[in-house]
């Protein structure tokens, strides 16, 4: 088993994604970063925690590769946006 942390834009979305996808074995949704130590959602909202959304996976390499799994990220994710992704828009969507 191998973990990788992914920030996605809004983690609920891409959490079910995940969970959903072979070799995946635990999505998890959570933030990264920051200053407040353990920030609710109100706090993360705010823009000034310095914290943004991710989502921990657990996947089994010997059913998808880093490469696979990360090909099919970025299928869910655009990159390209500063700070949003899709309606999303502040700093925890970076």
């Amino acid at each position: 088993m191998e973990k990788i942390y992914l920030g996605a834009g809004c983690f609920w979305g891409v959490e079910e994604l995940l969970r959903r996808k072979e070799g995946i074995i635990q999505a998890t949704s959570g933030y990264c970063g920051g200053e407040l130590e353990n920030p609710t959602y109100q706090d993360i909202c705010t823009g000034t925690t310095g914290h943004a959304e991710v989502v921990e996976v657990l996947f089994n390499p010997q059913k998808i590769s880093i490469i696979e799994l990360l090909k099919y990220f970025f299928q869910l994710h655009d990159a390209t946006q500063l700070n949003r992704q899709g309606y999303d828009v502040g700093t925890q969507y970076r």
